[in-house]
């Protein structure tokens, strides 16, 4: 018996689909959370010492698991049990240090590596399973989407996977790729997935609208964090908030039916698996994720919640645009005004009325910290209109 113990996301998930194409009947696989691995794995641990898994291979993919079973695997492997672990997260290099564990964050091409990607490599490698134009399609897509490298690639499809993934159920979703993966046709989505494909890509955009009007943000850890509540579409809402917010250092997206929280950065400066690292969870750079704790729920949930959402810039403004050599007006909390104009080949500040002594080499530094620090937002035409009139009268 093969036991594969894997993630509940698409990546996870694209690793149990590769076993039950690789091994059939034989191969078991149940998918778990980041905390229910380690439960699982004491059950494991459990049947070995009552000598009921003796001679049974053991996978876990895309999931690292505590000190103790991390200490109590590698005695089982001492003794001569069979297990590999196959991780792609940066948090988890430190099993490399044991010969049955196999972590590798990038390949040597520079291309980031997924569980399910490194898993079908581990595959063609001992012979398992065999190389198809189909099954190379959808672990290239698995690895695009869970490395978010289709965005830059611009290939939807690994989009459209995971949003088929989130629409049918796990069993569902096993059911209808093995089948096609161990077909001899190319991968393809079928006319009615196609459709309701196209309908949910409708509905997230709608989700996405809504939630840009409850964004809230905060400084935590001398990080600028947006943070925001949501059940549904946690990777697409992360890179659309942060594309919209760029001076916000990472958004903060909270669960609380799941008591989870996932952390998503468009910034290379800012590594957000130190962020989920310091509360117990870990994950990618741009993607991490932990739990709902007593020590997050002060800083993410309680002391935020009074604040008011960020105000979105004017966005069909023809006078008051950014960047204007005729300056640019902005609004903060409780009716600050904020005045960026050029002057002497730099950029200076007016706030309400009055000149600071700072100066910003270029505008985009002088919008980030204004937003930053006061949640400023680009007024309209006519409060712009109002503001130079009032200036043109003082100065004549």
């Amino acid at each position: 018996m093969i036991h594969l113990y894997t993630h509940n996301d698409l990546d996870g998930v694209g690793c149990g689909i590769l076993a039950k194409c690789a091994f059939g009947e034989e191969a078991e696989v149940r998918y778990n959370s980041v905390e229910g691995l380690n439960v699982q794995v004491q059950k494991f641990l459990e049947l070995v010492r009552q000598g009921k898994a003796k001679h049974e291979y053991l996978y876990i993919t895309d999931l690292s698991v505590n000190e103790q079973n991390e200490q109590e695997l590698n005695e089982y492997a001492q003794s001569g049990g069979k297990i590999s672990m196959i991780d792609h997260h940066k948090t988890a290099l430190h099993f490399n240090a044991y010969p049955w564990a196999a972590v590798t964050v990038a390949y040597p091409d520079g291309r980031l590596a997924s569980a399910t990607s490194l898993f079908y490599e581990h595959l063609l490698r001992n012979g398992f399973l065999k190389a198809t134009p189909a099954l190379d399609e959808f672990v290239e897509l698995v690895r695009q989407y869970d490395t978010w490298e289709w965005e830059a690639n611009g290939n939807a499809q690994a989009k459209r996977l995971n949003d088929l993934f989130y629409l049918v159920s796990i069993d569902e979703f096993e059911e209808k790729m093995v089948p096609r993966l161990l077909g001899s046709e190319p991968f393809a989505f079928d006319d009615f997935e196609e459709k309701i494909l196209d309908m949910e890509e409708s509905k997230i955009e709608r989700y996405i609208r809504r939630k840009r009007r409850e964004i809230v943000q905060t400084f935590i850890h001398d990080y600028c964090v947006g943070i925001v509540h949501a059940e549904s579409y946690h990777s697409e809402l992360g890179n659309e908030l942060g594309k919209e917010y760029p001076h916000l250092d990472y958004i903060a997206i909270l669960n609380m039916g799941g008591k989870r929280v996932s952390f998503r950065t468009i910034h290379d400066h800012v590594d957000v698996s130190q962020v989920a690292g310091r509360y117990g969870g870990g994950g990618h750079a741009k993607a991490s994720g932990c739990s709902l704790t007593d020590e997050v729920y002060p800083a993410y949930v309680a002391e935020p919640f009074s604040v008011e959402p960020i105000r979105t810039d004017a966005f069909r403004n023809y006078y008051n645009v950014k960047n204007s050599s005729f300056g640019t007006l902005y609004e903060g909390r409780s009716d600050t005004r904020f005045f960026l104009y050029p002057f002497d080949g730099k950029w200076k500040m007016e706030i309400n009325g009055e000149e600071v002594d700072a100066s910003y080499e270029t505008y985009e530094e002088a919008e980030r910290f204004i937003k930053r620090h006061y949640a400023a937002w680009l007024v309209r035409d006519d409060a712009f209109v109002k503001f130079l009139m009032k200036h043109f009268r003082k100065e004549t």
